[in-house]
């Protein structure tokens, strides 16, 4: 790569409130020579560079650096990514391919905005994006990308970059299925999952089954955690069962098709023979467990599908429903990643395990533990009815 020498002079002897010919004097130069170093037109010695540093009480590297041209990467664009528009992204290395995920809209935030690893720019007629660096490529290989929609994600991937301070964690948010097709595409190393299958009565394993390419995944514990109707403090509509959503009084904020949530109240609804239409406010949809207790709160709605620590979070009322299987998925051959490593590592660690306790409405006994290995089978008979459209 090719090295620009720049220099920060002029900042520094401006900051010092110093003219041209003040640091001139300092450092024993002429005023031209001065001029000519902050314009870039004067080759520098080593002399002067020392004699400046001098002069300024600061090192040589303070004021003088070399900048490189931006090193470039190939990476795979998300599914996500538009097309011919230049773009921050994140990096991040899957199965020995960089993945470019696009710092758009809440993707770019946490709570602060994200920092950019690159720029990048999708153009249709190709595979894969150009991306230009904007960090060295070391500090990128240490990055585990995730998708989920439970709140404990991002409290365990800010507790696991705290104890590993290399470990870099790509958090997205993403409904269940969407986390397991972006798993799948190979575009995170991690997807989060809490859906329920009526006909096997267990949780994840069958839709795993359903969506695995060749491939063989592992399931491995963040929690049990309580799923239920989030309603306004002092439950106002006196709601009580899933009866009570067909009252014409009641209105509900629903989740997206493919999200835990969705797939709970079209379970139970299915169960009380309510149908979906005749239910207020069944075609208003958020796409966040924040977003459903948001609505609540500014009584833009009276009861949404969630869970207890959401509810705990945002001092809401909360129905229990069922307690669910929230699942980590990873593919084995990421299991041998260090950075996944570290990461999943964390699961059993006290300080993890007690933070989930503290959100409310979490059961942690399985924390951390693989709960099942899945192999690629055909769909089980029955179970395509039940994933969501």
């Amino acid at each position: 790569m090719k090295d620009e020498l720049r220099n920060g002079l002029k900042q520094t002897r401006l900051r010092l409130r110093l003219s041209q010919q003040d640091l001139a004097s300092m450092a024993g130069v002429s005023r031209q020579t001065i001029g000519g170093v902050e314009s870039g037109q004067t080759s520098l010695s080593t002399t002067v560079a020392l004699r400046l540093a001098k002069a300024l009480g600061c090192r040589v590297e303070d004021l003088f650096w070399l900048d490189q041209e931006a090193a470039q990467v190939e990476a795979m664009p998300t599914q996500a990514m538009a097309v011919g528009e230049a773009l921050r992204v994140s990096l991040a290395k899957i199965g020995g391919q960089w993945v470019a995920h696009p710092l758009v809209g809440a993707d770019a935030f946490r709570v602060d905005l994200i920092p950019a690893d690159g720029e990048a720019m999708r153009h249709s007629n190709q595979e894969t994006v150009a991306v230009t660096l904007l960090d060295d490529p070391v500090n990128l290989l240490n990055t585990v990308a995730v998708a989920g929609c439970s709140p404990a994600m991002s409290l365990w991937a800010r507790a696991a970059e705290r104890w590993h301070p290399g470990l870099r964690v790509h958090l997205t948010f993403a409904n269940s299925m969407v986390a397991l097709d972006r798993l799948m595409r190979g575009e995170v190393h991690i997807a989060g999952v809490h859906l329920y299958c009526p006909h096997t009565k267990t949780f994840n394993v069958p839709f795993v089954q359903q969506a695995l390419q060749g491939q063989t995944a592992v399931l491995i514990n963040l929690g049990i955690w309580q799923e239920g109707m989030l309603v306004a403090p002092g439950n106002p509509k006196a709601i009580q069962t899933v009866a009570d959503l067909a009252r014409p009084d009641v209105t509900l904020i629903n989740r997206e098709p493919g999200s835990g949530s969705r797939h709970l109240l079209e379970q139970v609804l299915s169960a009380a023979a309510i149908a979906p239409q005749s239910v207020v406010g069944f075609d208003h949809v958020v796409h966040s467990h924040h977003d459903v207790a948001d609505a609540i709160l500014a009584g833009e709605a009276d009861v949404g599908m969630s869970a207890a620590s959401v509810a705990e979070m945002f001092k809401l009322e909360f129905l229990p429903l069922r307690r669910s299987h929230y699942d980590l998925v990873t593919l084995q051959a990421y299991l041998d990643d260090p950075p996944v490593q570290h990461l999943l590592g964390t699961l059993g660690h006290r300080r993890v395990i007690s933070q989930l306790e503290r959100l409310g409405g979490y059961d942690t006994h399985l924390t951390g533990e693989v709960v099942a290995t899945v192999e690629p089978t055909r769909p089980l008979g029955g179970l395509q009815s039940d994933r969501p459209s």
